[in-house]
């Protein structure tokens, strides 16, 4: 298991697995996950911000968002959206939820030639922390390999780490 603190990560073969436990009860990790008003405070790298993301969660439902680089220190990064749509399938709050992530446009257009991903969360109570594994399932092992070669471990870690420093003000 995970210690609070450290995200451990590895690939089986298509899938790409996180696995952290964070300082705060199984329900409001879960509602940091799912609800707009607190992803758009800790979802993407470190130096992006979230200028749009709704979600309807439910099955069917859709999350879409945005990131925008707002750092200068990013180089080429600096100023870009990265625009993303979420598909709800299975949600069986606060214990886990499934969704299918997509590359799109503003418009919620799935972008073309880039790889779907399914993605498996898990949320267990361990006393007053919560253990999250994330499986993303990828159609094939290149499709894995093309998402890491963008720097998706990097940029997930870091988005990890922000949601562990926002956790503490919603448990006030």
């Amino acid at each position: 298991m995970a210690e609070a603190n450290t995200t451990e990560t590895r690939v089986e073969g298509r899938e790409f697995i996180l696995e952290k436990t964070f300082d705060a009860p199984r329900e409001l990790v879960f509602r940091a996950f799912t609800e707009a008003e607190h992803l758009k405070h800790w979802w993407g790298p470190r130096g992006w911000t979230m200028p749009h993301c709704s979600v309807d969660l439910r099955p069917g439902g859709v999350w879409h968002y945005c990131m925008k680089c707002e750092d200068p220190s990013q180089g080429d990064f600096y100023g870009m959206e990265s625009w993303g749509k979420g598909v709800y399938g299975a949600i069986d709050a606060p214990v886990g939820l499934t969704y299918t992530d997509y590359f799109s446009d503003a418009e919620g257009k799935e972008a073309e030639g880039m790889p779907a991903t399914e993605v498996v969360l898990s949320f267990t109570a361990a006393g007053d922390k919560t253990r999250v594994v994330c499986r993303s399932i990828f159609d094939t092992e290149e499709s894995l390999r093309q998402v890491l070669e963008m720097g998706m471990e990097q940029g997930i870690l870091e988005t990890w780490g922000r949601l562990e420093d926002y956790l503490p003000s919603l448990a006030q």
